[in-house]
């Protein structure tokens, strides 16, 4: 597909032909407004972090979910430590207990949702003793839990899928669109950081600035030196997973970088996404390609509706009642920390959010797109903006000790694990 085709997959269509043929839309956009004002925070400064994982035996093969020891005889053992337990038709999905929630993605790698965290002392905490408890449950099979952006070992492919209707739906539809759905389900794992927003003003500018600074975040924490069994043809495969498995719901938020940007460009965006999946008021799922405008044609939709549509895409930058930030790959955890300090000094200074916010003024989707494209060839050699990214990288990291010494001093040395890569150049793949 060529750059182009995806800046026009994301024009606006004709709202007076979509009113005409959606008599709900103005409600159903009602109804993913309100559900995004009802995210706005005053005076919140929490992170939230997920962070993926890959399980391995002790010959470093991974871990499916259906073999003996595989990864759901691990959810039944950490169910004794996380006992609010998800199953679906006997099988086990999740465990979870208060701030902690343990799920599986679609080739069982292993995801803990954490939080919302006031203090990352907090979050190092959390995510230690979450590493302490699969390690103990790995002990049967010498096993490892790996935090790293792309499957070590297997072609995407091979990989078995999870009991999961929605995962066979999806698997099915971005199959027919590229290779790169199935490896991004199957073979890819990330660090995500949600941050809050205090109204649609803030919540705009820290999208904004989000999805221009995607690419050197995807950069920094770059962890995939590995792709399909073999060395990665270039840096940050996370990057071109995600470009091409599928423009509607992937990339950069359209319109994000508009003067007109709001909760209502972004519900917009979510009615005219395809939605692969549907759940039908039983709580049973159907394979839909429709677009969610379409199937609540005639429909208000309700809150779960609305929570499942906001599933549905994958975004850089997601927007929930918080703003979920994408491109990190996982990391092991002092990283994953350190990523989540260098948002929090970033976004939750307003001095240095309005720094970034500036800078941002005149970036274009294909401004962020030729980043990407030359981050992903040349690393810290590359070109960002019209700007060496090695200097963007260094201005960034002293901008996030700026905004955590105003907000947080202590947790200025958390930073210190990506600091370092930066100073040096280089990125845990590049070590790897």
């Amino acid at each position: 597909m060529h750059d182009t085709d995806l800046f026009a997959l994301q024009g606006k269509a004709d709202e007076h032909s979509l009113a005409q043929h959606q008599p709900a839309r103005k409600r159903n956009i009602e109804a993913l407004v309100s559900f995004f004002r009802s995210g706005c925070k005053r005076d919140s400064r929490d992170v939230g972090i997920e962070l993926e994982h890959f399980l391995v035996d002790g010959t470093g093969e991974p871990l499916s979910y259906s073999q003996p020891h595989g990864v759901r005889d691990i959810l039944t053992g950490l169910s004794e430590r996380y006992p609010q337990v998800t199953t679906h038709n006997g099988d086990i999905l999740g465990v979870a207990k208060p701030g902690m929630n343990v799920t599986i993605e679609p080739a069982a790698q292993l995801e803990l949702s954490a939080g919302p965290f006031c203090s990352l002392d907090t979050a190092r905490r959390v995510f230690d003793e979450f590493e302490s408890d699969v390690a103990r449950e790995l002990e049967p099979v010498s096993g490892k839990s790996l935090a790293i952006g792309y499957d070590p070992a297997c072609r995407a492919v091979d990989k078995e899928l999870i009991p999961k209707a929605r995962y066979e739906f999806m698997n099915e539809y971005l199959s027919a669109i590229s290779p790169w759905g199935p490896r991004m389900m199957r073979a890819s794992a990330s660090t995500q950081v949600s941050i809050d927003y205090r109204d649609e003003k803030d919540c705009v500018k820290k999208m904004r600035v989000a999805s221009v600074l995607a690419p050197l975040f995807a950069l920094v924490c770059d962890n995939a030196a590995v792709f399909e069994g073999g060395p990665r043809p270039h840096r940050l495969m996370r990057t071109e997973v995600w470009k091409y498995c599928d423009p509607d719901r992937c990339n950069t938020p359209p319109h994000v970088l508009d003067d007109d940007f709001g909760f209502e460009s972004y519900a917009e965006y979510i009615l005219d996404t395809p939605a692969i999946v549907r759940v039908d008021d039983a709580g049973e799922v159907h394979y839909d390609p429709r677009t969610f405008g379409e199937i609540y044609a005639n429909t208000p939709m309700n809150r779960a509706n609305v929570e499942h549509a906001l599933s549905m895409v994958f975004p850089d930058v997601r927007l929930k009642t918080y703003v979920e930030i994408r491109p990190a790959d996982s990391m092991p955890t002092p990283y994953a920390i350190a990523y989540a300090a260098l948002i929090k000094g970033l976004f939750y200074c307003d001095e240095c959010l309005e720094v970034l916010h500036a800078a941002c003024e005149n970036v274009t989707l294909e401004d962020i797109w030729r980043a990407k494209e030359s981050l992903m060839e040349n690393g810290y050699r590359g070109k960002a903006y019209g700007r060496n990214v090695d200097e963007i990288c260094d201005e960034m990291f002293s901008l996030a000790r700026r905004g955590l010494n105003a907000i947080a001093p202590h947790e200025k040395d958390y930073l210190e694990p990506l600091a370092k890569l930066v100073a040096a150049r280089t990125t845990l793949a590049d070590l790897s």
